[in-house]
């Protein structure tokens, strides 16, 4: 009874007219030095993670009612003035976004200029077709100045099939005439061992952002449906792991959009035995994964070092195909 009665002294305290000058989640009117310690040690530094956040993750996290999360949330969303705006504010505001360039011209106009921020990128396919390959690749570029094709940051790696190899990194840092220990030192690596301990990890980052300021451009998840394939075997258990797995996809999302960083992930495959014509060859996570997705490739295997990169779905990009190669050097032509 006592929560009951703190939610509705909250909500009373909280008004429709916002004021336009709060800029801290301290001056959000409901939210107290407890509320507003709460909020930080679960993440939530400012008001656009708030902003950006459902109601019920403000309520687990404040052991607040939803409704009074709700109304926390829709004052922070006042303050930072989000609703509609203008297509061409909109396209002005594209001028943000960063891309990151790979050594191969194929592989730049198939993403259109280079793997974007603020947009999630899946590529997937069979072992061996390139995918971990693209990601170390990416982590190597995006320390690069933003004239030569980097956006000079640091890159996150999730990593949960320990695939991720600092030899790799070294022969690619060495063809870009770099210093594989600094490159080696802007990469942040962590292994996950459970679907739960990955989705820890990425809410994790935003403090490697904010506490630790590391200049965060680029998280990989490598690979994405590894362990939740694992760990959710058959059909009973299907809707329990899409449910979670749409949790952790919005997760990304939120965190591309909230730092303007990007996120690449990789997907494994499946098999489909009912198909007769055709690449029989199928991504996994379902429609959950294919939404989520802002740019979606799929890879195969070609002659040699040679790969097949096929874009599948993208909000502005057509459906085209580029061949590109995996050398020592990295990714080329």
């Amino acid at each position: 009874m006592k929560k009951k009665a703190s939610d509705e002294e909250c909500i009373e305290e909280i008004t429709d007219e916002v004021k336009s000058d709060i800029k801290c989640i301290d001056e959000l009117p409901g939210v107290g030095e407890k509320t507003a310690e709460k909020l930080r040690e679960a993440g939530f530094n400012d008001l656009m993670s708030i902003a950006v956040t459902p109601a019920s993750l403000i309520a687990e996290a404040t052991e607040l009612g939803t409704a009074t999360a709700t109304k926390i949330i829709t004052a922070a969303r006042s303050a930072l003035k989000m609703g509609f705006i203008g297509g061409d504010t909109l396209l002005s505001r594209r001028s943000e976004i960063g891309k990151i360039k790979f050594q191969s011209e194929e592989l730049n106009n198939l993403f259109g200029g280079g793997i974007e921020t603020q947009a999630l990128t899946e590529c997937f396919g069979q072992f061996g077709s390139g995918k971990t390959q693209i990601a170390l690749q990416l982590a190597v570029n995006v320390q690069l100045p933003k004239e030569n094709g980097g956006l000079d940051g640091y890159a996150v790696i999730i990593d949960t099939e320990n695939t991720f190899r600092p030899e790799r990194i070294v022969q690619l840092a060495e063809a870009l005439k770099l210093d594989p220990k600094e490159v080696l030192s802007k990469i942040k690596v962590a292994r996950a061992y459970s679907s739960d301990h990955q989705m820890l990890l990425v809410e994790r980052i935003s403090d490697l952002i904010e506490k630790e300021k590391l200049p965060i451009k680029l998280v990989i998840v490598d690979s994405l449906m590894g362990l939740f394939r694992s760990e959710y075997a058959g059909r009973g258990t299907l809707a329990d792991r899409q449910q979670k797995l749409n949790r952790h996809l919005h997760d990304l999302q939120r965190l591309s959009d909230r730092y303007n960083l990007a996120i690449y992930i990789t997907n494994q495959v499946m098999s489909r035995p009912d198909v007769f014509f055709g690449d029989p060859t199928a991504a996994i996570g379902g429609n959950i994964v294919g939404h989520a997705s802002t740019f979606r490739v799929y890879l195969r295997k070609s002659k040699g070092d040679k790969r097949v990169g096929r874009m599948i779905d993208s909000p502005c990009l057509p459906e085209a195909e580029c061949v590109f190669r995996v050398t020592e050097e990295g990714i080329r032509d």
